[in-house]
């Protein structure tokens, strides 16, 4: 006896497992293009036209001040040229 079941073939959209698989890149397709609005309609804010000028004279501004970053610029220096800073002699009062 053979007893063969007659399945019904049933065209490939009535089987989840193809959406399942059809669901990730179409998401991924979605967000790419809701990514690339984000970037069209949100550009970055420009730096000034004058930021190296801003800098220099927040650096002038900061080596005045009690917390002077002159140690991290002295570090800086040193590890740019591979010379060790002269120490500063402070006088007494």
């Amino acid at each position: 006896m053979s007893d063969q079941v007659s399945v019904a073939s049933l065209p490939w959209w009535k089987f989840g497992h193809v959406w399942l698989v059809i669901a990730g890149p179409a998401i991924v397709v979605v967000a790419g293009f809701i990514t690339l609005y984000l970037a069209i309609s949100r550009p970055d804010p420009l730096v000034t036209e004058d930021y190296y000028r801003k800098g220099i004279e927040i650096n002038k501004t900061l080596q005045g001040s009690p917390n002077s970053v002159a140690p991290a610029v002295q570090a800086r220096n040193h590890a740019a040229t591979g010379t060790a800073p002269s120490p500063k002699t402070e006088s007494q009062p």
